[in-house]
Formats: structure tokens, C-alpha cells, sequence
């Protein structure tokens, strides 16, 4: 199994200190955790906070062979401030390296020998990146898009266009409300909103996760749902992005559907519960969430 994430390499700058990220990135490591072969197509600049990813990534022994060097223009940054039950906003730098990632042949082969090409929405705020994205979604075998709602770093008809190219389209609540809404949908559950957004966009599989309460999958015209696990929450960085690289494992491995939307939502709550996007998380902490609260 191969996996290749496309965009943002970053650091997440918290109050007491400064963390990997990046969601493509984060879903990259976490599929790596589980064993899945992973290549990230990202770009960073030629400074310190380059330098140090590298190093980060080198550590971890996740490829890094895809991820350019920008002379130009520096390493992502993003501030995160977080509230009182840990829930994070993002003040996110511009332009930064990431914004700049070319289109190689290099990049077109890995696309085309890997099992699924995951990507953002964050990514295509840049002509540059959107462009290199919008070519390699053409040689995807299965095309998955993290929709990351970053205001003001996005546009409807950006958005329509990269899940009329999807197979897979994951969001949260508040984003399907928002995406949905402009595009005329203006009342009505959940569900509907799931069942009108893949009748527009001719999308089988669309996730839409909770938070605290779960998530819930549409798949092949069947709904699946998980109501969550409780945990006490540090914070929510890259939590959504541990709970997509988990779903995707499980999808691509063809397991029972209900049962992988159950491990994906444990695995989104254990990072919830730990600090950072990259906590480790072991497989015995995956069964122990799910057996107590079984």
C-alpha cells in the first residue's frame, strides 16, 4: 500500500512552543505510524525551520525525497491560539515556501503508483501550488480532499471544482454547513446536506466528523455513524487529520466500513487528547478507548 499527501509543510507556533504540521503532513505520519508506505510533495524554504523539519522527518523515517528546497521564500509558520476547552484557530503566514510547489515529473510517477492522493483545500490559495495540485489529481487513482475551511484562503468554485474531482471528501460539521448553504442548500439535517453535496459533486464517500460527537460517513449511498469517544481535551490540532489518515488506511485495507469509522473516530479522540498533532498513539490505547466505551 502507498499513499501520497500533496501541501502544506509548517510549524504550528503554540505559546510555550513550536510543533510540526501541516494537515497533508500530518496525515502523512500518522499513515506512516501504521506502516503505510508515504511520500509527502510539499515544499519548504532554505532556513532553519527548513533545515529543522527535515531533520524531524528524517528522524521518523518518513521520505522526504518530494519535498522541495524554495531559495525564495521562507518555511510556513502558523500561530495557534487555542480557547478555554481547546478548540484552535490559526493565523497562518503568506507567502511562504509551501505556496510554491512546482509540478515535476517525479511528483506525476508517485502520484500515479500510489493507492490514494490526499490533499487540502489550504493549499490552493496560491496560484503556483493549486495549479501543480489541479494536474496531479488527474493521475490519482483514488483522490481523497481534507477540506480545511482557512478564512479567507478559499473560494466556493475552488471548492466545487476539487470535489468534482474527488472519490473521497472529508469535513466538519460547520464546513459542510457553510459549503452547502452557498451552494443553495439553505435548511435542512445533516444527512440531507450529506445527500445533496454528493449528488452535486458525484461523490460516493463523504465523511463529516463532530468533534466530541463523533462523525458520520456516507458510502455508496449507505450511512454509517459513530457518536464518540469521551476524553479530556488538550487540544484539537491535527486530531481531524489523524482521523482521516486512519480512515483511509482502513478504507484502502477494504475493512468492514462501520468498523473503520470507529477506529478512525478512537484515533481522532486520542489525539485530541494529547498535545500537538503527532502525539504517539499505540494500538492497545486504540483498543482501550474503543473496548470502554464499547
Amino acid at each position: 500500500m502507498k499513499v501520497t499527501c500533496f501541501g502544506e509543510i509548517l510549524w504550528d507556533v503554540f505559546p510555550s512552543e513550536k510543533k510540526i504540521g501541516g494537515a497533508p503532513l500530518n496525515v502523512a505520519l500518522r499513515l506512516h505510524s501504521f506502516g503505510v508506505e508515504t511520500t509527502v510533495i510539499s515544499a519548504i524554504g532554505d532556513d532553519q525551520d527548513g533545515k529543522a523539519a527535515i531533520e524531524y522527518l528524517d528522524r521518523r523515517q518518513l521520505d522526504t525525497i518530494h519535498i522541495q528546497i524554495n531559495k525564495t521564500n521562507k518555511t510556513g509558520c502558523v500561530n495557534v491560539l487555542l480557547d478555554s476547552q481547546g478548540s484552535a484557530t490559526y493565523e497562518i503566514e503568506r507567502p511562504v515556501a509551501w505556496d510554491f510547489i512546482e509540478l515535476t515529473e517525479e511528483a506525476i510517477s508517485n502520484v500515479k503508483t500510489s493507492d490514494a492522493f490526499i490533499f487540502g483545500s489550504l493549499v490552493g490559495r496560491n496560484e503556483t501550488s493549486k495549479n501543480t495540485l489541479l494536474q496531479l489529481i488527474e493521475h490519482a487513482k483514488l483522490s481523497v480532499f481534507d477540506v480545511n475551511l482557512r478564512p479567507p484562503y478559499y473560494s466556493i468554485d475552488l471548492l466545487v471544482e476539487l470535489m468534482n474531482k474527488s472519490d473521497v471528501i472529508k469535513c466538519n460539521d460547520d464546513e459542510i454547513i457553510e459549503i452547502t448553504s452557498s451552494l443553495g442548500f439553505k435548511n435542512g439535517a445533516l444527512e440531507e446536506r450529506v445527500h445533496f453535496l454528493s449528488e452535486k459533486t458525484s461523490t460516493n464517500t463523504i465523511c463529516v466528523t463532530k468533534g466530541g460527537e463523533g462523525a458520520l460517513l456516507f458510502h455508496n449511498n449507505q450511512f454509517f455513524r459513530n457518536t464518540g469517544y469521551h476524553v479530556t481535551v488538550a487540544d484539537t490540532v491535527g486530531a481531524g487529520d489523524s482521523f482521516l489518515a486512519s480512515l483511509v488506511f482502513k478504507l484502502l485495507f477494504k475493512d468492514n466500513i462501520q468498523e473503520a469509522l470507529d477506529f478512525a473516530t478512537a484515533v481522532g479522540s486520542l489525539v485530541a487528547s494529547k498535545n500537538g498533532a503527532n502525539p504517539s498513539v499505540s494500538l492497545n490505547d486504540i483498543l482501550g478507548i474503543q473496548e470502554n466505551q464499547g
